[in-house]
């Protein structure tokens, strides 16, 4: 087990890195519904910039792997994933008292293909940190993933499975400790709840505080038994801008990395503290934004870029699309290249626009107070903790090349227990067109996703902790489904 620490070979920042990315050409065809800011269309936008800028050619390009029920059941529990399963939009009506009881209807309604596109976002988090622990790339990026908020039992804030929670287990298999940053502008409060009163992740978030959603992320709220001092909260108002922001930002995580020397670390991109987002209320501009990427990235440990929020979509795309280029070390022009999705960046037609004049609402002094009281809590950490392990869980293997077989998609052994355990069956096409209230916007989206057939075993009753029990994990292998020219064929 790698005991953190660099384990990239170091040098200057320019140094280019491996990256893996990770991306489901279906993941832009999932809706939510009319009206509803999540648009995972999204993420369909980032990739087109990307391959227009000419970015693909500098990354390994894969589709993730769907994650399996027993990959969620990782960390949720199973009842709550047989009903994000089995749950459509025709038989909600018929569970009403599950849905309030999982909190889905209102900011995480039920669309079509909901299981499906759960299995897609939590699969490309997964398939990165197992890319990660067997050191086959230096970066993995994964921008349909991100989702936060989602509780063991319970979806919240648009988030269903918490994908995050299922990438850093993954992790832990191979790295005694990882640190998961958040830059979202709401507080990453269901990853922060797992791993609660453990030493092995730290959870640090940087976001709005104060009649805000989800209202969690004070920053006398530190952790508890063994995870003292692991959870560190950064409570900000309204109007941030770079300068103010990276004043906490670089001494916070720098003393971090110091004191906690992780093995790996999960950096979430949540593009909602961008100026001028639809939900959002901070100041960043992209560039901002993406030098805390610049500066994860700079320590040369293993690092695994997710999205997240985000609701102006044609900034979300040209803060992904940026950001992936400072992960692969290549400065892309401000001037937007032509592709199918150009109107939307009308009238200037650049990468970068210019953050706004409104009020930063953070003084100097609030600042400073906020600093000095976490760099205080991280005094307390003498070192790095040190973990003994009971058990070790058995290491996810990257199945080996079959050049025999070419067809992808048959490439399973009939016996294998890593088979697909959810055939995934179309549906005809609902297509909706929505006209957005920004003129900007312009986005209109295909409601086109497929469903998940019913869960065939009754799930059984599973209590909700607040903490994920951290004892030795027992697990099931997740797997990665490559798109390029390699075709693996797993073990068992």
């Amino acid at each position: 087990m790698d005991a953190g620490g660099n384990s990239l070979p170091s040098g200057a920042d320019g140094v280019k890195r491996k990256v893996s990315y990770f991306y489901d050409p279906e993941v832009g065809n999932y809706y939510y519904g009319q009206g509803h800011p999540m648009k995972p269309h999204r993420i369909r936008m980032t990739h087109a910039l990307l391959a227009h800028y000419g970015l693909l050619q500098h990354m390994q390009v894969l589709k993730p792997f769907p994650a399996r029920d027993r990959d969620l059941c990782r960390f949720h529990a199973d009842d709550y994933v047989a009903f994000l399963r089995s749950i459509t939009p025709e038989t909600q009506q018929d569970q009403l008292r599950q849905l309030k009881r999982f909190n889905v209807g209102e900011d995480c309604p039920v669309f079509d293909g909901l299981y499906s596109f759960c299995q897609t976002y939590a699969g490309g988090s997964v398939g990165g940190s197992v890319k990660l622990n067997h050191g086959l790339c230096d970066i993995a990026v994964n921008w349909a993933g991100g989702l936060h908020h989602a509780k063991k039992c319970e979806a919240s804030g648009f988030c269903y499975v918490n994908d995050i929670v299922l990438a850093i287990l993954e992790l832990l298999k191979q790295h005694e400790r990882v640190l998961y940053v958040d830059i979202d502008i709401h507080h990453g409060d269901g990853v922060e709840e797992a791993f609660y009163t453990t030493d092995r992740v730290m959870t640090v978030s940087f976001h709005k505080f104060g009649d805000y959603f989800p209202g969690t992320g004070d920053v006398r709220d530190i952790g508890y038994g063994k995870g003292k001092y692991y959870s560190l909260n950064v409570p900000l108002d309204d109007g941030i801008d770079d300068e103010s922001y990276h004043c906490l930002f670089k001494p916070i995580i720098g003393k971090v990395m110091e004191v906690f020397r992780p093995g790996a670390v999960v950096l979430q991109c949540g593009a909602d503290s961008l100026s001028g987002d639809r939900l959002g209320c901070f100041n960043l501009s992209i560039k901002g934004h993406a030098e805390c990427v610049r500066f994860m990235r700079s320590f040369n440990v293993p690092l695994l870029l997710l999205g997240g929020g985000g609701y102006t979509i044609r900034n979300v795309a040209r803060c992904w699309c940026y950001e992936t280029g400072v992960a692969l070390g290549v400065e892309v022009d401000d001037k937007m290249p032509q592709h199918e999705y150009y109107e939307y960046f009308g009238p200037d037609y650049t990468l970068h626009v210019a953050p706004s004049n409104m009020e930063n609402k953070n003084s100097r002094q609030l600042l400073d107070d906020i600093r000095a009281n976490l760099l205080d809590n991280l005094s307390k950490l003498q070192h790095a903790p040190s973990v003994q392990f009971q058990e070790r869980p058995p290491d996810t293997e990257l199945p080996e090349a079959d050049e025999d077989q070419d067809d992808v998609d048959e490439r399973w052994d009939g016996g294998s227990d890593m088979e697909v355990d959810d055939e995934r069956k179309p549906l005809s096409t609902r297509v909706k067109r929505e006209v957005e209230l920004e003129p900007k916007d312009l986005e209109g989206q295909k409601g086109n996703a497929e469903h998940a057939r019913g869960f065939n075993t009754a799930a059984e009753e599973a209590t909700c902790g607040k903490a994920l029990d951290m004892g030795p994990l027992q697990v099931d292998e997740p797997s990665v489904k490559i798109e390029q020219e390699n075709v693996y064929k797993p073990t068992n």
